[in-house]
């Protein structure tokens, strides 16, 4: 192996001993954020403005430190329906709610999977794959699934608790009592008996930890209300169920993740499939990969028609959160750092682990130039109103061509050739693929 040598290093001290803008900039970088010196506010302001196709929302969340952007980007959605149906003029829903199910349901969702490959090595891939742990991400489909068996109720009902709001520590000893778990059942299995009598006891004791840091979560309460115009209603002992079916339009059956991502695994215009370990045990997780034109064209149907997208892209790429941008002409990181070029295409970005969806919220606008193509999106964040403008964002076309990732469109908007692709047999890949 060619190895650094020292008139390697002699040669590397002179090129940068003798660049000028490179020791001012190292200047710059002792006592300033590296994002900070990037940002170039001129260009980001060419963002600002009002949208053409604009939606009115009744509320902004906050998800604090956790990772359940995905869930409160479904539930904002289900939010504007029951805001809707009641008259209300702000409204939340319950996060903590729907993510107290999310971990038990991963949870068993793990467990099962340990007991389906316990006569697997450790080092199988599904093995290793299982005993990455889980987090408290997701995606579209595995929201649907919590929302149509639990249901939803307002965040009045299951408010948040700090624990909520603050996952890292416990997800970390979650994953671990996982583990363990996992341990006992795959020797318990070796041994010939039946796991299922020992998972159930393992479930019983995770739910029981979630009781004690999330709250334990209602079957029935009291539904109290005023309309804007000041009429009170009251529902009362309605479950979460019934809460869902009477005040949302209860349709996210008719809701297709469409994405694009052009990777080695995925050709466009093809439906996948496949099972991820946060889902429910027997869910599967199906979307269609077409190009990136054809899904703007989707959102720009649905936004018409007043309906929220929800959405993921890369949130660390090119973003600015007090600023509430993002976009990749406001950052000069290249100029920066000498000129280093960061650059790759949207497939090598994937391949090769540089990008993927880390965040999920809501599109609630769009800006269409003189010949009908957009320019500028305005997002409904979930990282509170203190960010952003209000806690609304907004991305340049050129960031959402290259860094927005999945869609969540209803059929109604889809074209015939996408309809038609729904109906093919789905290729099916491993989750570690998506």
């Amino acid at each position: 192996m060619n190895g650094i040598t020292n008139e390697m290093l002699e040669a590397f001290r002179n090129g940068y001993e003798n660049d000028r803008t490179a020791l001012t900039n190292t200047a710059a970088c002792a006592r300033t954020e590296l994002k900070d010196l990037a940002f170039l506010p001129m260009s980001a302001a060419k963002l600002n403005g009002s949208f053409s196709v604009e939606i009115e929302t009744h509320g902004i969340t906050a998800q604090q430190k956790s990772g359940r952007c995905w869930a409160f980007a479904v539930l904002n959605i289900l939010r504007e329906q029951c805001a809707e149906k009641t008259g209300m003029k702000e409204f939340y829903l319950s996060g903590n709610y729907i993510a107290f199910y999310d971990k038990l349901e991963k949870a068993n969702n793990a467990l099962e999977l340990a007991i389906a490959n316990a006569d697997k090595p450790l080092d199988d891939r599904m093995m290793e794959y299982l005993l990455n742990g889980f987090h408290d991400g997701g995606y579209w489909n595995m929201a649907v699934d919590l929302v149509r068996k639990y249901g939803i109720v307002p965040a009045s009902v299951m408010p948040e608790t700090y624990q909520s709001e603050h996952t890292e520590q416990f997800m970390r000893l979650l994953n671990n009592l996982v583990r363990k778990d996992i341990s006992i059942l795959r020797r318990v299995c070796a041994e010939g008996k039946d796991p299922q009598p020992v998972k159930r006891e393992m479930i019983a004791e995770i739910y029981k930890m979630e009781c004690i840091v999330f709250g334990e979560p209602v079957t029935s309460f009291d539904f109290e209300y005023r309309t804007a115009q000041g009429t009170f209603h009251r529902d009362v002992q309605i479950t979460p169920q019934e809460f869902y079916e009477k005040y949302t339009n209860h349709n996210l059956d008719e809701y297709v993740m469409v994405t694009c991502e052009p990777t080695e695994h995925k050709r466009m215009n093809t439906l996948y499939q496949f099972h991820y370990i946060g889902s429910m045990a027997d869910s599967d997780i199906r979307f269609l990969n077409i190009p990136i034109e054809e899904l703007e064209d989707l959102c720009i149907r649905q936004l018409k028609d007043l309906e929220p997208v929800w959405f993921s892209n890369d949130a660390g790429a090119y973003g600015d959160r007090q600023c509430g941008v993002w976009d990749p002409d406001s950052f000069d990181y290249e100029g920066l750092l000498g000129g280093v070029q960061f650059s790759m295409d949207k497939a090598d970005r994937l391949n090769y682990n540089v990008s993927s969806g880390t965040h999920a919220m809501i599109l609630t606008g769009v800006n269409l130039d003189g010949s009908g193509r957009p320019d500028r999106w305005k997002i409904e964040n979930s990282w509170g109103g203190e960010l952003g403008k209000n806690g609304i964002f907004v991305c340049s076309e050129a960031y959402f061509r290259e860094y927005v990732y999945e869609a969540i469109i209803q059929k109604k908007y889809l074209t015939e050739k996408h309809l038609a692709l729904l109906e093919t047999e789905p290729e099916v890949i491993q989750p570690w693929q998506k």
